[in-house]
């Protein structure tokens, strides 16, 4: 009979931990295009694997869930949204899209539109938000450069999101850093795109 109940009590104890330890569990998803889909890498070169690396041990409850497809915009992030919310119902969304839609001309209000609904599912779904900002060439013209810029923080301050800073702050530009294609950045390019972003997404699991 104490055996039993000795039994029984270890049980308890062991499924109120696994629920503990299930409660303290975070998921981050990323939703990206190809900048974070490690495009012309293999995937564990990319900045998302580097991070997860990075954080494995400090934050060992939380998970790393990469969406991010090359080409997407944000129109295709917003339609593939609902099912990648409900799937891995996440507690933070860091959002990096908008760079194809600049480069195909996409209307700035769009773009605005889409990033607000992003934004606004999330949040609806119960996760915190970080909008990653992204630029375009000045060779759009300089009113279609300045209102693609200036979309981010507009949607970040209309939805009360994080703005991040630009995901390739100091790797834009540099052949050193960027693929024979001239856009994407090379292996040697993601620490330095860590760095950009690494303090915004530490805000949130702090």
């Amino acid at each position: 009979m104490i055996i039993k109940t000795a039994l029984k009590l270890s049980l308890l104890l062991f499924i109120l931990l696994a629920n503990t330890a299930y409660a303290g569990k975070q998921t981050i998803l990323i939703l990206g295009d190809s900048i974070s889909a490690a495009y012309g890498m293999s995937v564990e070169q990319g900045w998302v694997a580097l991070f997860a690396r990075q954080i494995a041990t400090e934050y060992p409850n939380v998970e790393l869930v990469n969406a991010s497809i090359s080409g997407e915009t944000t129109g295709g992030g917003l339609r593939r949204l609902p099912q990648i919310l409900s799937s891995h119902k996440p507690q933070l969304v860091v959002v990096e899209l908008g760079a194809n839609d600049g480069m195909r001309g996409f209307p700035a209000k769009t773009l605005r539109d889409n990033l607000s609904e992003i934004t606004n599912l999330s949040k609806e779904a119960g996760a915190r938000v970080i909008l990653v900002q992204m630029e375009i060439p000045p060779n759009y013209g300089s009113k279609y450069t300045q209102a693609f810029h200036d979309s981010y923080a507009l949607v970040a301050k209309d939805t009360d999101s994080i703005l991040a800073p630009f995901l390739l702050d100091g790797v834009a530009g540099n052949p050193t850093l960027i693929q024979a294609d001239g856009i994407h950045p090379t292996a040697a390019a993601q620490p330095r795109m860590l760095e950009n972003i690494l303090p915004s997404i530490l805000s949130v699991l702090d």
